[in-house]
């Protein structure tokens, strides 16, 4: 399949730049567990009309209320852009993916890494049950998340799966590519649905810190481009290092520029998003 034929798959018309929404306020409808350490909190209510159909994995941002309050104070949209509710009451706010939007019954899914109950958004969505209020903002990103192209190359780690997993249920038959995803083990393992011919490598940590695996790096550096392809593109993310490392390697590889790689750190070793925002800004503004 050429690349314009994949274009017209993934985004088949230039889509008008849509009005900026306000966050959402939504409740819990199901909370389930997919994998030892991942949750799926499916979520619905009035405020869901409008979302987007086609922005599966897109990135989001939840809101998640203070310890005195049962559902988060949004912010709001003024004239001069988002207004913010007193410090005292601002919710804590984090970065999801959409893992999938079921327009037919207008409900929204995301799934929640667990990574202990002191954790605020870990420990909300452990404790969540049917009823429970959170705010949802978005989605934004790059559209199409994955450039078109004749062969794709995937990575990330588990906070990236939930993007990865939207990814792969979109891509067109003859597709072609790897996928490579790093876990801690087998039980963080799922099963991935995708019409595509691309290769899905499970890639085991184990007691590693995430900071210090090179897992992906290692695997991506054993495949090469068929001889036979002329497009390509890529799409990375997860902890910091490994994104950077793959970044850099696959401009120097392949060449790729900007528009054909999407690399982006959700997160970094040993911070929490408020310690980590201004380096990932940093990262992701680079130019290439």
């Amino acid at each position: 399949m050429s690349s314009h034929t994949t274009a017209a798959v993934i985004k088949k018309t230039a889509k008008p730049v849509p009005k900026r929404t306000p966050p959402r306020l939504l409740q819990v409808v199901k909370s389930e567990r997919v994998s030892a350490h991942m949750q799926r909190i499916t979520l619905a209510g009035e405020a869901i009309k409008g979302f987007p159909e086609d922005r599966n994995g897109a990135h989001i941002k939840v809101f998640l209320p203070l310890a005195h309050q049962d559902r988060p104070v949004l912010p709001t949209l003024g004239p001069a852009g988002v207004v913010w509710p007193p410090k005292e009451e601002k919710p804590i706010t984090r970065t999801y993916s959409v893992r999938k939007y079921h327009p037919d019954r207008e409900e929204l899914e995301i799934d929640f890494v667990l990574h202990g109950a002191d954790s605020p958004a870990s420990g909300w969505a452990l404790k969540a049950k049917p009823g429970d209020f959170l705010g949802v903002a978005g989605p934004g990103g790059p559209d199409p998340l994955l450039a078109p192209a004749d062969w794709h190359i995937i990575a990330g780690d588990m906070t990236a799966l939930p993007a990865i997993a939207a990814l792969l249920e979109e891509l067109p038959e003859n597709t072609t590519g790897h996928v490579f995803i790093e876990v801690e083990d087998e039980a963080e393992q799922q099963s991935l649905v995708t019409r595509s011919q691309v290769e899905i490598h499970w890639l085991y940590r184990g007691n590693m810190a995430a900071g210090d695996s090179t897992l992906q790096l290692d695997a991506i550096r054993q495949i090469e481009k068929p001889v036979n392809i002329i497009t390509m593109s890529a799409w990375v993310a997860g902890e910091n290092s490994a994104v950077v490392n793959i970044r850099n390697y696959l401009k120097s590889k392949y060449g790729l520029t900007k528009k054909q790689l999407y690399a982006v750190p959700y997160w970094r070793y040993g911070l929490d998003e408020e310690g980590y925002h201004e380096e990932r800004h940093r990262v992701m503004d680079e130019k290439y």
